[in-house]
């Protein structure tokens, strides 16, 4: 993990993430729903982070090493774009409230961390089962596309009992779970029995998420450098700065009615890339990935201006 750095660097970068996270946790400590203009300024917070870090690197390793960080961070950045429209569908099965949904994704990113880290030691070797891996998720992810799409064509309810929810009836098959949401809590004991909520399977869900887009990213990062602390200082400051774009994304799918309908097209076009390149069909590079999500997603937002008004059910 070393390489080329020092543990002092390490220590350093472990500080600065474990302080960010304090401070994030803490601004987010109320449960509420994430305003677009905090999720834009928190947007702007670990993007910053992430140049100033760039920049220690440059001034004490070399610009080139800089310039490694930052081509591996832009590209995590890209490839990670796929999770937020992933985390919308899994909050949208879990019919997860939004003033929850900060609390699971900074968990998540906790898990993450940790699974970064061994993604990164195991190196590219990832490719070896990586494409099955892909192709289950990819078959996944078009599952919650039409889940989502049949969701929207009813009147929206909250689940209060989830006796019957997919995820329950797998999770009881291994330990206990309780059936309703007891407020943000991830776990409630029932006559002294500990049993995990809802809202901890979603958190599961998130995390497999991420490790399955770990498959993809990962070697990708790997194939631009071998050195292990940029590998893994560039993925995660890229994903630490991802929840906040989710936020921006879910902020305005509140006022943007066709929002929804893009993001489902954008999950079938991502289950589907992901089902070509676990095949090996083709391979779509990710500029050309990003731009296809880019230009779905302002097909969106310019159809929820001309067409302001929800079609009747």
């Amino acid at each position: 993990m070393l390489g080329e750095y020092s543990g002092l660097e390490i220590v350093l970068f472990c500080g600065i993430v474990i302080v960010a996270l304090i401070v994030d946790l803490y601004a987010h400590k109320a449960d509420k729903a994430i305003s677009m203009r905090d999720a834009a300024l928190w947007s702007t917070f670990w993007i910053l982070l992430a140049l100033g870090f760039a920049w220690y690197i440059a001034v004490t390793h070399g610009k080139d090493h800089g310039a490694l960080f930052m081509a591996g961070y832009l590209l995590e950045k890209s490839l990670s774009m796929d999770n937020l429209f992933v985390f919308m569908a899994v909050f949208a099965s879990f019919s997860v409230k939004d003033e929850f949904q900060h609390r699971i994704l900074y968990y998540g990113i906790l898990g993450a961390l940790i699974l970064r880290l061994l993604f990164v030691s195991i190196g590219t070797s990832l490719l070896v089962f990586g494409k099955w891996a892909l192709i289950g998720f990819g078959l996944f992810v078009l599952w919650t596309a039409w889940k989502m799409w049949e969701q929207s064509h009813k009147e929206e309810e909250e689940i209060v009992d989830y006796t019957n929810h997919w995820s329950l009836r797998i999770a009881r098959r291994f330990f206990p779970v309780y059936p309703k949401v007891e407020n943000h809590n991830f776990f409630v004991r029932v006559n002294g029995v500990l049993h995990c909520t809802p809202l901890f399977l979603c958190l599961i869900v998130v995390e497999i998420a991420d490790v399955m887009f770990a498959f993809d990213s990962v070697p990708a990062v790997i194939a631009i450098t071998r050195e292990p602390f940029l590998i893994y200082t560039s993925n995660i400051f890229a994903i630490l700065g991802l929840r906040s774009l989710y936020f921006i994304l879910a902020a305005a799918k509140r006022f943007l009615v066709h929002l929804e309908k893009a993001v489902i097209i954008i999950l079938v076009y991502i289950g589907a890339k992901m089902l070509l390149g676990g095949f090996d069909i083709v391979h779509i590079p990710p500029m050309v990935s990003l731009a296809i999500v880019g230009a779905l997603l302002s097909g969106g937002i310019v159809a929820s201006f001309l067409f302001p008004v929800k079609e009747e059910q």
